[in-house]
């Protein structure tokens, strides 16, 4: 297996599962509904809303940066402002944040391994951090949602 390979391995997990840690993105917003996604259990924190929105800018900056375009951030800022409220609204955000982390996916699955240690453009991490990076970028709000859910629920 390339490390390409193993990279592209991660990112899935993350997103989907099984993840050795505990619970995928995925897992972590199974059940979620748009009154839950909306709620803001701890003062000042994040809702799951906008943890979803942020990550799925991220995922699609990242993409489009794997690819070649320069950008530093999401074309939508680093915490876009919610769209779209109501079931319909969070189940259209949910199946955006599964494209982008396809896209992504797929975007990385075409570098080979000599790209992974030269960055994008200048200025950037390498190829191989940006993509770790955006594993780690994945679990840790993982765990925030997981978090919000049991402060949701009491």
């Amino acid at each position: 297996m390339t490390e390409t390979a193993r990279i592209v391995d991660q990112l899935r997990r993350a997103h989907d599962g099984p993840a050795w840690h505990g619970p995928s993105l995925r897992e972590a917003l199974d059940g979620v509904t748009a009154e839950q996604a909306a709620a803001r259990p701890v003062p000042g924190a994040h809702t799951i809303r906008e943890i979803v929105l942020h990550l799925a800018a991220w995922e699609d900056a990242l993409r489009r940066r794997l690819e070649g375009e320069r950008t530093d951030e999401p074309a939508e800022g680093d915490w876009p402002a919610a769209a779209g409220e109501g079931e319909a609204g969070w189940a259209e955000l949910l199946g955006t944040l599964g494209e982008r982390q396809r896209r992504l996916r797929d975007a990385a699955a075409r570098l080979d391994d000599a790209q992974l240690d030269a960055a994008p453009y200048e200025g950037t991490f390498t190829r191989y951090v940006t993509l770790h990076g955006e594993v780690q970028h994945t679990l840790y709000h993982a765990g925030q949602i997981v978090l919000l859910r049991k402060a949701l629920n009491g």
